[in-house]
């Protein structure tokens, strides 16, 4: 599947975003400049450098649009989805929350509900705290593998 949104960024757009120093550092020494510039800097690039904390980073603060990003989350959250709706049958408000991020032609507030409804569902299912915290984990082990390939598939 080919994705049609931006993966690029600048420079001066992650230096404007206030990067840790650590970070904004290592990568300019991947890209051998010294210093921020309006030349297009691949998301994929910054995986390679500095890796997945730093990229969710920029896809979060300094990317020109949000739909990678919200794509993304919507990946990350369907990982998840099953032990939630395991526990919480019929509760359909994170599966919502999914669906209204993947969707480009929602507003801001449609998102802003479906996102509250959704953390009110998660909330509500917080006191399975060990199934929750191994869901997370498993994520999180699959993001970075997930990220690189939506990243290689827009090539």
């Amino acid at each position: 599947m080919r994705f049609e949104y931006e993966s690029t960024t600048t420079l001066a757009r992650i230096r404007a975003a206030s990067p840790c120093e650590d970070g904004w550092r290592k990568l300019l020494a991947h890209v051998r400049k010294t210093k921020a510039d309006d030349d297009p800097i691949d998301l994929l690039t910054v995986l390679d450098s500095n890796g997945l904390d730093d990229a969710l980073w920029v896809l979060s603060n300094a990317m020109p649009d949000n739909r990678l990003a919200r794509h993304f989350q919507a990946w990350c959250a369907e990982q998840v989805l099953h032990i939630f709706e395991r526990d919480c049958p019929g509760d359909t408000r994170v599966r919502d929350q999914i669906a209204m991020l993947r969707n480009d032609a929602a507003t801001y507030m449609d998102r802003n509900a479906a996102r509250d409804a959704a953390h009110d569902a998660a909330a509500r299912a917080a006191g399975r705290a060990a199934a929750l915290d191994a869901a997370h984990d498993a994520a999180w082990n699959a993001q970075e593998a997930q990220l690189r390939t939506m990243l290689e598939e827009m090539k």
